[in-house]
C-alpha cells in the first residue's frame, strides 16, 4: 500500500514539473521529459544559491542543458518549455551582468517559441515577457507599448491579455506625457546615437522599382534627383541622404538591380555623420520617396515615364489635396462620373493579398486557429471566381504559408501593374461580444476602432499611427481615395448580401479608413477587407467553415464585379 502512494505521489510531481508529458510514456517523450527535470533541477539549485548566481558560468551551464533539449526535440511541449525557462535565465543573468546582450537573447529565445510553438499555452507568456523586458530594462515604452498590444491583439483568450492591457493603460499615459520618439527631421541632432543602415532591398520590373532601405532607428532624411551629366557620362541619379547614420558591414555597399528603370542602388559614408544612398537611373518618370515604422524604413518607389507605356501615352494630371483626418464614411460615394468612369478605365488584372503568413500568424488561437490560414483559403476561393465569373486575371502576393513584409505586398501589385489590390484579413478586438464586417480604404482615421485595426495590421503602435498624416497627405490624390472607396462600399455591400443570405443576421460595420502600411504606395485602388472578427465565437464557427469562407469569396466577388459594371455602365451611356 506504501509503495503504490509513494509511486502516485512521484507522478503527481512529475506532472506538476512538466506539465503534459508525464503522459507519454516511452520513447522521445521520456528522454524530452527526463532532460527537462535534469534542467529545471539545476535551475532550482541556481536560483536557490546567492554564490552561483554571482558567476556566469552557472547560468550558462543551466542554459546550455535547456538548450540541448529545443536542439535535440525541436517539436515537443518540453521544447516550448525549455525555450521559456531559458529566456527567464537570460533576463536572470541581466540582472548581475547588466550586460545587453543577455536581454537581446531573451527576447531571440522568446520570438523563436512564439514562431516555433504559436499555438502553445507559453507563447503570450513569451510575447508578455519581451515587452517586459522593453519596459523594465530597455527602457523603451515605446516598443514595450506595441509588444503588449501584440498580446491584446494576438492573443485574445490567452491568460495574459488582462495584464497586457493593464500595461497599455499605463503606458498610454507615459507616452501622451512625453515625446519618446524621435520624429523625422528632428533626428541627427547632437545627443543621439548614430543609426545604422541595416539592409538594403528592392524589388523590380521592367516599368516599376521599389527599394527599400531598413534602419536601426528613424532619422532625419533629405532626397534629391541629379539630372543626367552626358559630358561626365553619369546617369540620372536620384539620392537619399540620412543624417545621423553610419553604414555597416554587413551591407553591400552596391546592389546591381540592372532593369530598365534602374542600374543599381549603393550605400556610402558620405560624411562622418551622413550616409548617402544613390540610385542610378536608365529611364524614369516619376518617383516618391516615404517612410513607414516599426521597424523605421526608407521606401523609394520609381516608376517608367507613361507607367511603362512609352513617353506618348496620355497622362492623367491631377491636383494633390489637403487629406483630412478620416472619419467613417457612412455614404455612399455620388453617383457622378469618377475619373476611371470618365477615361473608360477597365479592371483586367486584380492582385489579392492574404494578409500574414510564414512567420506572422496574424490573430491566432489555439489548436491551430491562424488568421494567415483563413485569409489564405479565402483568397484562393476568391481568385478562382473572379476568373470563372468576371474573367479578369488574378494574381495572389501568396499562395504558400510564407512571410512577405507590408512593403513587398504592394510592391507585388504594382509590379503586376495591377487594376485592383484587395487585402484580405481576419479581424480581433480585445472584447470577444464584438463581431461584424468591415471595410476599408487608406486614409487617417480618428475613429478609435479604426485605429487600433490599423495598429494591429501595421504591427505597430498607435502613435506611431499619428505620424503618419503627414505621409498620408503628402501620397494621396483624389482619384485614389475616391476610386477606393467605391470598390470599398461595392465590396462591403458584397460581402454583407452574400452572407446574410446564407446565414442570416450579419453586422455590417460599415466602411472606414484607416492609414494601412499594405495599401500605401498602391497605384491602383485599394482596401483592406476585415472578413470577421476571431475573437467572437459564433463568428469564429463560421470562419473555420469552407463553406462560409466560400460564401464570402462570393460576396466580395459579386462586389469586384458590381464595382466593374458601375464603371462600364457609366462610361457606355447605361
Amino acid at each position: 500500500m506504501k509503495r503504490k502512494l509513494r509511486i502516485i505521489s512521484w507522478i503527481i510531481a512529475l506532472a506538476f514539473v512538466v506539465p503534459g508529458t508525464w503522459e507519454r510514456p516511452c520513447g522521445a517523450a521520456d528522454d524530452a521529459a527526463l532532460l527537462l527535470r535534469k534542467a529545471d533541477e539545476s535551475r532550482r539549485a541556481l536560483l536557490g544559491s546567492s554564490s552561483k548566481r554571482k558567476y556566469r558560468d552557472s547560468w550558462l551551464e543551466c542554459i546550455n542543458l535547456y538548450k540541448k533539449i529545443y536542439f535535440q526535440f525541436s517539436e515537443s511541449n518540453e521544447a516550448a518549455w525549455a525555450l521559456y525557462q531559458s529566456g527567464r535565465l537570460f533576463t536572470g543573468l541581466y540582472k548581475y551582468s547588466g550586460n545587453s546582450r543577455d536581454l537581446d537573447e531573451a527576447c531571440h529565445i522568446y520570438k523563436e517559441l512564439i514562431e516555433k510553438h504559436p499555438d502553445h499555452r507559453l507563447a503570450d507568456d513569451a510575447q508578455y515577457l519581451i515587452g517586459e523586458i522593453f519596459y523594465r530594462h530597455k527602457k523603451d515604452p515605446t516598443q514595450a507599448y506595441i509588444e503588449f498590444l501584440k498580446v491584446d491583439i494576438k492573443y485574445p483568450s490567452g491568460d495574459m491579455r488582462l495584464r497586457a492591457r493593464k500595461m497599455l493603460d499605463e503606458l498610454e499615459v507615459i507616452l501622451s506625457k512625453k515625446d519618446l520618439e524621435m520624429k523625422p527631421n528632428q533626428a541627427g541632432s547632437s545627443g543621439f546615437k548614430p543609426v545604422a543602415v541595416k539592409e538594403i532591398r528592392h524589388w523590380s520590373t521592367p516599368h516599376y522599382t521599389r527599394v527599400v532601405v531598413d534602419l536601426e532607428n528613424p532619422v532625419e532624411y533629405e532626397h534629391h534627383l541629379l539630372k543626367e551629366d552626358r559630358d561626365h557620362k553619369k546617369p540620372r541619379r536620384l539620392y537619399l541622404d540620412l543624417k545621423n547614420a553610419y553604414v555597416t558591414s554587413e551591407i553591400d555597399s552596391a546592389i546591381p538591380i540592372k532593369d530598365e528603370l534602374l542600374k543599381g542602388a549603393r550605400a556610402g559614408q558620405f560624411t562622418k555623420d551622413t550616409v548617402r544612398v544613390v540610385l542610378d537611373m536608365e529611364s524614369v518618370g516619376d518617383y516618391k520617396v516615404f517612410h513607414l515604422y516599426d521597424p523605421f524604413r526608407i521606401v523609394a518607389d520609381i516608376r517608367k515615364l507613361g507607367n511603362g507605356g512609352g513617353e506618348d501615352e496620355p497622362r492623367v494630371v491631377l491636383k494633390k489635396r489637403s487629406v483630412q483626418r478620416g472619419v467613417r464614411k457612412s455614404k455612399v460615394p455620388s453617383n457622378k462620373l469618377s475619373l476611371a468612369s470618365q477615361l473608360g478605365l477597365s479592371v483586367n488584372r486584380i492582385v489579392i493579398d492574404p494578409g500574414h503568413g510564414g512567420k506572422d500568424p496574424g490573430c491566432h488561437l489555439g489548436k491551430g486557429i491562424r488568421e494567415k490560414d483563413i485569409v489564405l483559403n479565402v483568397a484562393k476561393m476568391l481568385a478562382r471566381k473572379i476568373r470563372e465569373e468576371i474573367g479578369c486575371e488574378v494574381f495572389l502576393t501568396r499562395d504558400k504559408d510564407v512571410y512577405l513584409s507590408l512593403e513587398q505586398r504592394t510592391a507585388i501589385a504594382n509590379m503586376h501593374k495591377a487594376d485592383l489590390f484587395i487585402s484580405l484579413h481576419v479581424n480581433a478586438h480585445s472584447n470577444a461580444r464584438v463581431w461584424g464586417l468591415e471595410t476599408y480604404f487608406l486614409n487617417m482615421a480618428t475613429d478609435e476602432e479604426a485605429v487600433m485595426v490599423a495598429a494591429r495590421e501595421n504591427a505597430t503602435s498607435q502613435k506611431n499611427i499619428s505620424d503618419l498624416k503627414a505621409i498620408i497627405n503628402g501620397l494621396m490624390l483624389n482619384t485614389k481615395i475616391n476610386e477606393s472607396s467605391r470598390l470599398a462600399h461595392r465590396v462591403q455591400q458584397g460581402m454583407v448580401s452574400s452572407v446574410e443570405s446564407k446565414y442570416g443576421k450579419v453586422n455590417d460595420l460599415g466602411v472606414k479608413q484607416a492609414p494601412f502600411y499594405v495599401l500605401i504606395g498602391a497605384e491602383m485602388p485599394a482596401i483592406l477587407v476585415e472578413t470577421g472578427f476571431l475573437s467572437n465565437r459564433n463568428e469564429r464557427g463560421r470562419l473555420l467553415d469552407t463553406r462560409y469562407q466560400d460564401r464570402m469569396a462570393q460576396g466580395i466577388c459579386e462586389g469586384i464585379g458590381n464595382y466593374i459594371e458601375s464603371i462600364n455602365q457609366i462610361y457606355q451611356g447605361g
